[in-house]
């Protein structure tokens, strides 16, 4: 035994992997300026908050941008509020969705391989409990596991936002 001290656990000992959540889409967004919106995305997991641009005057935005966050907790959930960005005072808020990464961390942790592209794994049903407003697929996809969600806004007349979850291995890391 080495009488040396004790090495301080590094982000990479917690690190599962990354998490590359694709925002795609707007569908129905609340209109918050004259007859239209400048929505942009923020998510945040934990301590982690990333953001999408601004799309100019459009209530059905395509964003069709990833935004990745490290995993170290698979039982976080992910907060996804949508905001309407204004030049001369506060943006305002066009609603939130929550949703769970857990039921796609387990899909992954089957650690399959091998599927026929367009298998469908699991699923995820609506319920009062969280933001789908359809059921959610997690489907195997040219080689990797995907979990298409389509999130029904909360706190807002209307509005629903399309994402695409995708799990990226870093080597060096605790892993799954």
């Amino acid at each position: 035994m080495t009488g040396g001290p004790a090495r301080t656990s590094s982000l990479m000992d917690d690190l599962l992997g990354l998490l590359r959540i694709r925002i795609k889409r707007g569908v129905n967004l609340a209109v918050r300026d004259i007859n239209s919106s400048d929505p942009y995305v923020v998510i945040k997991m934990g301590k982690q908050k990333l953001k999408t641009r601004v799309i100019n005057k459009d209530v059905n935005p395509e964003w069709n941008e990833d935004l990745t966050l490290s995993v170290t907790d698979s039982n976080l959930t992910v907060l996804l509020t949508v905001y309407d960005h204004d030049m001369f005072s506060k943006d305002d808020k066009m609603g939130d969705a929550e949703f769970e990464i857990k039921p796609y961390i387990q899909a992954l942790r089957m650690h399959l391989d091998g599927l026929p592209s367009g298998t469908i794994v699991s699923t995820v049903q609506p319920c009062r409990r969280n933001c789908l407003a359809e059921e959610s697929r997690i489907t195997w996809v040219d080689g990797k596991l995907v979990q298409d969600l389509v999130l029904r806004l909360r706190h807002v007349e209307c509005g629903e936002v399309e994402a695409q979850l995708q799990w990226i291995d870093l080597p060096g890391s605790k892993g799954l």
